[in-house]
């Protein structure tokens, strides 16, 4: 049986515990989506955690429509990020990036473009944009011929990734964007190869995993799911018929982990009734598995352990106030609280301003 505080093997990282740092965007880039000096003092903040996965980062202007969000495609984010990275490793830390394309859930005000996904199709409600929130507009479906050039998107990102000094990737395949548009039925109406049938609208996960694997090796590429649910609008008939033969591929591509985002019917953000999916997952995938979602105490994410459902534990908002969390979880200290309207700010306020438990006054 496995403590939190275990050492754990996720592909070539070597993880000191297994609090992990999920990723968690907060929109401290530029425009030109560079990273910013003050993102190195944040995540050099974090570095006690397992691991960190970085904010959702652009694989394209395509495809990063979040205003202030980092890039991974240009040289200048390459040069950017590389004093993030440093500043991790020299605080002892680990660090992936998560290469992010929003598929729909972006705005041509931000892009560029009208927004893309596998169908022509237009998500709920309103998207974020430099100019305030606006409503969402309608997507057009991805020509076959430009399934080539997301790919090679992702691999491109997962080498500049390597280039700025992080230790792996993880590919942003939940939450609704690109790649879980092509995975649920309820927005891929294709009728081509990538639509249909579960293992046609798999295979644009398994060839984006295939392409960075290649390109920067299975021990360094991570993928996150969100099967049962949190996915923008974005639904499916049958989820476990979907992600359990999605966990199969992935396990049989070697990844170095999986985490999964599983919000239960009284989760705080983005909650949901359908049943959470990694127990069967589990069955399915035979690397390091990670829960996220709703785990604050360590009594929560120790259960789920013990239960054998993971082998590690991602935390999100709590990393957010408390960047000393595998510290504060281990003595029981309390978890300070934070700020929702500072996520997406600029400054330092409710960024990197929260002290540690040692700085604090008694």
């Amino acid at each position: 049986m496995s403590d939190l505080f275990d050492p754990i093997r996720l592909g070539a990282i070597d993880a000191p515990n297994r609090v992990l740092m999920a990723p968690l965007t907060r929109g401290r880039a530029d425009r030109a989506a560079v990273p910013t000096a003050i993102m190195a003092d944040y995540y050099a903040q974090r570095a006690s955690a397992g691991l960190i996965i970085s904010e959702a980062t652009g694989i394209s202007r395509q495809g990063l429509g979040w205003p202030f969000a980092p890039g991974l495609w240009s040289d200048e984010q390459v040069a950017g990020w590389q004093p993030v990275t440093a500043a991790v490793h020299a605080a002892g830390g680990r660090i992936v990036a998560q290469l992010w394309h929003m598929g729909r859930q972006v705005h041509s005000s931000v892009t560029g473009e009208q927004p893309v996904s596998a169908s022509a199709t237009q998500t709920k409600g309103h998207i974020h944009t430099y100019e305030g929130r606006q409503p969402s507009e309608p997507a057009r479906a991805l020509d076959l011929a430009e399934l080539p050039g997301i790919i090679d998107s992702y691999a491109r990102a997962a080498e500049n990734a390597m280039k700025a000094g992080f230790d792996g990737v993880q590919i942003h395949a939940a939450n609704g964007y690109l790649i879980d548009q092509f995975l649920r039925d309820g927005a891929n109406h294709r009728t081509d190869a990538y639509g249909g049938s579960v293992d046609n609208r798999i295979r644009l996960l398994s060839e984006v995993t295939e392409r960075v694997v290649s390109a920067i090796g299975a021990d360094r590429t991570g993928v996150r799911l969100s099967p049962n649910g949190d996915s923008q609008g974005v639904d499916d008939s049958n989820p476990e018929a979907l992600f359990v033969p999605a966990a199969a591929r992935l396990s049989e591509l070697g990844i170095a982990f999986l985490e999964l985002r599983e919000p239960g019917p009284d989760g705080t953000f983005g909650r949901t009734d359908v049943p959470k999916l990694s127990p069967a997952i589990r069955t399915a995938f035979a690397g390091p598995l990670v829960v996220n979602s709703d785990y604050v105490t360590r009594e929560q994410a120790q259960a789920v352990l013990d239960a054998g459902t993971a082998d590690a534990v991602s935390f999100g908002r709590t990393f957010i106030a408390n960047p000393d969390l595998p510290a504060r979880l281990r003595s029981g200290a309390p978890l300070a609280e934070g700020n929702m309207a500072t996520w997406y700010s600029q400054g330092p306020e409710g960024y990197s301003d929260y002290p540690a438990l040692e700085d604090q006054p008694a």
